[in-house]
């Protein structure tokens, strides 16, 4: 549901200005509306262009430290430093880290060059000069080389690769030949090899180093953002101000939850702090709070995924919860798979911070929602629970097996009377809120839409049950159909011409007839891939006991069930990956799609953001 929200407007004395707001802070309980203004402010400006490189920082130093392996340590070192310490210690380890792969390249291109001529010394190549004689090294096509060379200067060839020959002359005099002539590094092939080894040591080091001066840095990052948002917070609430009476009192505007008031009451009284405080109205657009119980309130994520509601609207968390749990469930659909999930997120909430304990408490739930809805549909790990040797009592509870004489699966038709059920109740849900936010006069028309929807899928039913003969449900169906059409047609807008809207009529039954449908069967995918994993589940047993009856014989039939557990063990945690990722994705889109949709819903309300002092939870958040 969404807190009840009061407006607050006080007036404060500018010498008594930032005072005030360190102690409205404090309280951390007024959501302060920021005057837009135009140009922005330049110390917000420099303000947010700090912030902008700290998180460059941070974004660098997290990757860094996970890519080069590094570990928590103690910080009682880094914590002594300041930010602009960590910043420049960063950059000097990576300036060095720059350096370091500067030389290498440089070594690399060095042995790429004396690779082709091999292991030799420079040493005894300038004896050789000692005596006038000059070796010198060359390179050509090797269809220009002329053997002649090796006679007037002794050419001796070294290598020839791709077409290109590799040669040395050895002569006191000039040599002229058509050849390119190279300067080789002063260096031998091994003495570049162990420097490249060096270099690689040395840059290892460096990335350790920098690593671990990540990881002992990453909290003083850390403050320093939490201090300048704090900062920055400060300066928007300064000058979001309004100042009035020449700038002698300055006008605040904002909002508290209705059941704060009192503690906001007696900081404005105890400063002496002319205010007014009233209740917010649905015009107001004041910013929402979510208030859910433990078990919807792991679904708020969802709904702030898609948008916060109006203060005027309804708070849908715990309408979409019960179905959202139901669509993962029925995507998933094994009981196996289930129970795996719930213990995992209990395992890892035992781990995790409190950061994480939203999440996966929200795992929990749709894994709840998986083995109740997979041993409904009877499957367990891929085995078909209705072929086991259970009860017929129990067989008799799961959804398997045709329809009637037909050749469809009981789910596929569960899935699409799950479909029309929440659509329906969508429908419900605008209806009423329709009547909440305007008037029963103003909502005529989706209450006509809901009663000709609902009426007819209801008659439908009872007369294929047979509780309704035929000819009763034609009578009732027009009946309902001659009342929806005046909501509809008539009087969708009473304080409009009455062929306006007609021809609004008209439009909404075109978009009903093309969407109506196409939601509806937009259901059929909880069918499709529920089946798809139990099918997959199903595939990944048979090919384990496949594989170990066709060991039973080998080593008294060990191998044979280590490879069953491999496969089993693998295969089911790929089937349940793709499950999970399938029901998480699949469920959000008939909720946010088919549901919010039909349901009217626009999810355009401002987050209740207090302006208080940023804490260290906060900011892990």
């Amino acid at each position: 549901m969404i807190a009840k929200m009061d407006k607050l407007s006080c007036l404060i004395y500018h010498k008594e200005y930032e005072s005030f707001l360190e102690k409205l802070r404090e309280l951390g309980v007024v959501h302060v509306e920021i005057r837009q203004g135009g140009e922005m402010d330049e110390r917000l400006h420099a303000l947010l262009s700090r912030y902008k490189d700290y998180q460059a920082l941070l974004k660098e130093m997290s990757s860094t430290s996970v890519v080069n392996g590094g570990e928590e340590g103690s910080c009682s070192e880094a914590s002594a430093d300041s930010i602009e310490q960590t910043s420049a210690g960063h950059e000097d380890l990576l300036n060095q880290e720059q350096a370091l792969n500067q030389r290498l390249q440089a070594v690399d291109r060095e042995i790429a060059q004396l690779e082709i001529w091999g292991e030799f010394s420079w040493e005894k190549l300038g004896k050789i000069e000692e005596n006038d004689w000059k070796v010198r090294f060359f390179t050509c096509q090797e269809k220009a080389f002329d053997e002649e060379w090796g006679e007037r200067y002794y050419a001796t060839v070294i290598a020839k690769v791709s077409g290109t020959c590799y040669f040395i002359t050895v002569s006191p005099d000039p040599v002229e030949i058509e050849a390119e002539e190279l300067r080789l590094p002063p260096h031998s092939l091994s003495e570049c090899l162990a420097n490249r080894s060096r270099l690689l040591e040395e840059i290892e080091d460096n990335k350790k180093r920098l690593a671990a001066f990540n990881v002992s840095h990453l909290p003083v990052v850390r403050d320093a953002m939490r201090d300048l948002r704090g900062k920055i917070d400060l300066l928007k609430v300064k000058l979001g101000g309004e100042r009035m009476a020449e700038g002698a009192v300055i006008l605040l505007n904002g909002w508290i939850p209705a059941e704060n008031e009192e503690q906001v009451r007696s900081l404005l009284e105890a400063n002496g702090v002319y205010y007014e405080l009233r209740p917010a109205e649905k015009e107001d657009n004041a910013p929402i709070k979510l208030r859910n119980n433990k078990v919807t309130g792991f679904f708020e994520m969802l709904t702030r995924m898609y948008g916060l509601p109006d203060y005027g609207e309804f708070d849908p968390t715990p309408l979409l919860a019960p179905f959202y749990a139901l669509f993962f469930g029925y995507c998933v659909g094994d009981a196996g798979y289930g129970l795996f999930l719930i213990a995992l997120g209990f395992y890892l909430r035992s781990k995790a911070g409190k950061s994480m304990r939203g999440i996966l408490n929200l795992l929990i739930t749709l894994g709840a929602a998986t083995t109740i809805v997979g041993a409904l549909v009877g499957t367990f790990f891929g085995v078909e629970l209705v072929k086991l040797d259970l009860p017929e009592w129990l067989k008799q509870c799961m959804i398997t097996g045709k329809f009637g004489d037909t050749a469809f699966d009981k789910t596929m038709i569960a899935a699409l009377i799950i479909g029309m059920v929440h659509i329906c109740f969508a429908m419900f849900v605008k209806a009423i809120c329709s009547t909440a936010r305007y008037g029963f006069t103003q909502s005529l028309s989706a209450w006509g839409w809901l009663l000709f929807v609902g009426g007819s899928v209801t008659i439908g039913t009872l007369n294929y049950l047979q509780l309704l003969p035929f000819e009763t449900a034609k009578i009732a169906f027009l009946a309902i159909a001659g009342v929806s059409a005046i909501g509809i047609y008539l009087l969708n807008n009473i304080r409009r011409n009455v062929f306006l809207n007609v021809g609004a009529g008209l439009w909404d039954t075109y978009n009903m007839a093309t969407g109506l449908m196409g939601d509806l069967l937009s259901y059929l995918r909880l069918y499709a891939l529920g089946l798809a994993g139990g099918m997959l589940g199903g595939v990944f047993n048979t090919l384990g006991m496949q594989l170990r009856d066709s060991m039973d014989g080998l080593l008294w039939g060990i191998p044979g069930w280590i490879c069953f557990g491999i496969i089993f063990v693998a295969g089911h945690g790929l089937n349940i990956a793709l499950s999970c990722l399938s029901g998480y994705v699949h469920s959000i889109r008939l909720t946010f799609v088919e549901y919010f949709k039909n349901s009217g819903y626009d999810g355009r309300g401002v987050p209740y953001t207090p302006f208080s002092a940023v804490t260290k939870e906060e900011d892990d958040k």
